[in-house]
């Protein structure tokens, strides 16, 4: 998994934090947006891990900070669930412009109903999912309860939520109370996965209950039985993104990439965007890349490094075939490999005289119950295996054009 922290303003002028993550060893199939619970920030435990777990299934995830939380600028006082919203957008807006809109939209508790509502103005997104989602965002009100009188008497109040104080103006509450979330919910018309837990006491799992009546066909309930309200194990929440990508990966369109097919042993194919590079070995799918370094995404090994897998790999199947035929006790075969140029100083047949060779070093770990004459003869059969003996000889290469 690679990530980098990103910046941007949105559409008030405000600088929004957020964290991309993007799998190490391929594009994205796919980019998710994730929208975080009320007074949280992008950096929750869970968070990561729902992100990771996405990510490792092939999904890109940008997960940010709401205005006036974590790392983005702000004043919270001023924020309210509109302004959540609009958030959402803004992210969608940068992600389209910089990396790939997003297809999918994920929120968490008070971000699960924002990103309900926020999934009706992202053309964009295929498929929508919600983690404790309340079924009416008035229902935060409740975790700030015993500041209500004080914020309609004097139009703020600093409350605790979760041991922290927060200003909450009186906005906020008129702003809630102008939201009918059961509209939008059957307005939706995108496919909808309502994930809650029976033992939430939070947001209780009757708000599941009314978010699945009121939605539309493809929708889907999963029970996180035993899990609380913020996914605090671990297994829960990688379990939540495992479960959001695969069930994503039937919704969210993707572009038919044409399948390699040869009729000989492999086949290689490259584009014109980059160096990442197709493989096919007898059936088997293989990517090779060069490093970011030298221009490539580093998706796989070089040529190079394929080449002493290569190598490494035909070296210990001797070793195994060789141990096995005589009943050596050789119970396991493990070769490092290295590949340089070495400047030679004494060849006959070197036209300069600063010229270079290739030099693969094999160094071979033998572990066993073996004497020093059998480790000695597996040293003398590795340099026997038929990939080394095709290094040694001259090998002929003949080119030529497939006319298409």
């Amino acid at each position: 998994m690679k990530n980098k922290t990103i910046s941007f303003k949105n559409s008030k002028g405000v600088l929004i934090s957020g964290k991309l993550e993007v799998p190490a060893n391929q594009h994205p199939i796919a980019y998710a947006l994730f929208a975080h619970c009320f007074t949280c920030n992008k950096n929750l435990t869970p968070v990561r891990n729902i992100s990771r777990a996405l990510t490792l299934q092939g999904f890109g995830v940008i997960r940010f900070d709401f205005t006036g939380l974590g790392q983005s600028e702000g004043d919270f006082s001023d924020t309210n669930f509109s302004s959540n919203i609009q958030d959402l957008e803004d992210v969608a807006n940068y992600m389209a412009l910089e990396l790939e809109a997003p297809k999918l939209i994920i929120g968490h508790s008070l971000g699960g109903a924002a990103a309900i509502y926020a999934a009706r103005k992202i053309s964009s997104v295929d498929a929508v999912a919600t983690i404790g989602a309340p079924s009416s965002p008035q229902h935060v009100q409740h975790l700030f309860k015993n500041g209500l009188e004080e914020i309609e008497a004097n139009g703020k109040a600093m409350v605790t939520i979760g041991g922290r104080p927060f200003a909450i103006a009186k906005q906020f509450i008129e702003d809630l109370s102008s939201k009918n979330m059961s509209a939008i919910v059957k307005s939706l018309r995108k496919p909808l996965l309502i994930l809650h837990s029976p033992q939430d006491t939070t947001v209780g799992i009757k708000n599941a209950a009314e978010i699945y009546a009121e939605a539309m066909h493809p929708k889907s309930f999963v029970s996180l039985d035993g899990a609380d309200h913020l996914l605090s194990h671990k297994e829960d929440s990688a379990y939540v993104g495992n479960l959001i990508a695969q069930w994503a990966s039937r919704y969210i369109k993707k572009e038919d990439k044409k399948k390699l097919t040869t009729s000989k042993q492999v086949v290689v194919q490259i584009g014109n965007e980059s160096l990442t590079t197709s493989i096919l070995a007898a059936g088997h799918p293989l990517i090779a890349d060069e490093p970011e370094s030298v221009g490539g995404n580093n998706f796989g090994p070089a040529p190079y490094d394929l080449l002493l897998s290569s190598l490494g790999a035909c070296t210990a199947m001797t070793l195994r075939l060789y141990a096995n035929l005589k009943k050596w006790d050789l119970k396991e075969v493990i070769v490092h490999l290295t590949h340089g140029k070495d400047y030679i100083k004494d060849c006959m047949e070197c036209d300069e005289k600063k010229s270079k060779i290739d030099h693969i070093t094999k160094n071979i770990e033998l572990i066993g119950d073996l004497d020093e004459a059998q480790k000695k003869r597996l040293l003398e059969i590795a340099d026997k295996c038929p990939v080394h003996k095709t290094l040694h000889q001259s090998v002929v290469v003949t080119s030529s054009l497939i006319v298409s």
